[in-house]
């Protein structure tokens, strides 16, 4: 079993200031410490690396090395504005080029229920914010308005990777009866029972409401919402290899993400928003 390769920042008896800007694999990182939670977003992407509420274990996994240039696998990534492969331009980067530029952190506060932030990138004609509320639970909302004076496409995700104990001891319910679409095995599929991911799974699925990830070697449970508007998709890589990932640390994780634009790629005529949210709780 893996540390957190981010629980290294607090582990000094030390005391820490709620946010303090660290050096780390060649990425600014914002450590966060506040009495109900510890935390670590990057810079480049805006990505949460790690969110674990006192007396519990990590929620989100993190790959232990990271690649001197590009995307960090793990925590949650912010792919927009286009989410997996861009629909016409085979060279350009998966998943958009959010999660592999810096963003700003206009704003970041902590109160008795936790901490506030919200990170904003410009980029061309698009604006997009991320606002986060971490405490005895976590909650993402990201937000994009276009500028520009003809509509264009978007599709985006919040790619969360949630830490398990064993890929193989992992159940999802909630998604009983929802429809969706099997990438694996290119058919549409309507899920019956509990989902497990153990050998690999790529699926879609629209679904309204909470998710149970019912983790029996760590004997816990995380609510998971995707919100009202998105696809939930749930991946796992099974036996196929990920590059800079060791094949133990690939049983530790299973994603859970939101995403819209995905199947039917969003319009956005000029000056309208876009929203996506991710909320978790810790199952009672």
């Amino acid at each position: 079993m893996h540390e957190h390769p981010l629980q290294r920042f607090f582990r000094s008896l030390r005391e820490r200031p709620v946010f303090a800007w660290e050096r780390y694999q060649q990425r600014d990182v914002l450590v966060i410490d506040h009495p109900l939670c510890q935390a670590v977003f990057s810079r480049q992407g805006a990505q949460l690396l790690h969110f674990q509420p006192r007396g519990q274990k990590p929620w989100l996994w993190c790959a232990a090395k990271w690649p001197q240039v590009g995307a960090i696998r793990g925590g949650v990534p912010v792919c927009w504005p286009w989410y997996g492969r861009h629909p016409s331009e085979n060279a350009w980067p998966s998943h958009g080029w959010a999660r592999l530029i810096d963003w700003k952190l206009l704003e970041s506060s902590s109160d008795h229920d936790g901490v506030h932030l919200h990170w904003q990138l410009q980029l061309c004609d698009w604006q997009v914010d991320l606002y986060a509320d971490l405490g005895e639970g976590m909650e993402l909302r990201l937000s994009t308005e276009h500028h520009d004076s003809l509509p264009c496409q978007l599709s985006q995700a919040l790619h969360a990777y949630w830490r398990i104990g064993d890929v193989g001891e992992v159940a999802l319910s909630g998604l009983e009866g929802a429809h969706g679409y099997d990438q694996l095995n290119r058919a549409v599929c309507q899920q019956e029972g509990e989902l497990r991911v153990d050998g690999g799974c790529q699926r879609v699925f629209q679904h309204e409401g909470e998710l149970q990830l019912k983790d029996h070697a760590w004997q816990r449970e995380l609510c998971i919402d995707t919100g009202d508007s998105a696809d939930t998709v749930v991946w796992h890589p099974g036996a196929r290899p990920l590059l800079g990932v060791s094949w133990d640390e690939v049983s530790e994780f299973v994603c859970v993400e939101a995403a819209s634009g995905g199947t039917e790629s969003l319009c956005l005529a000029p000056g309208e928003q876009a929203h996506l949210s991710l909320q978790a709780r810790a199952g009672v």
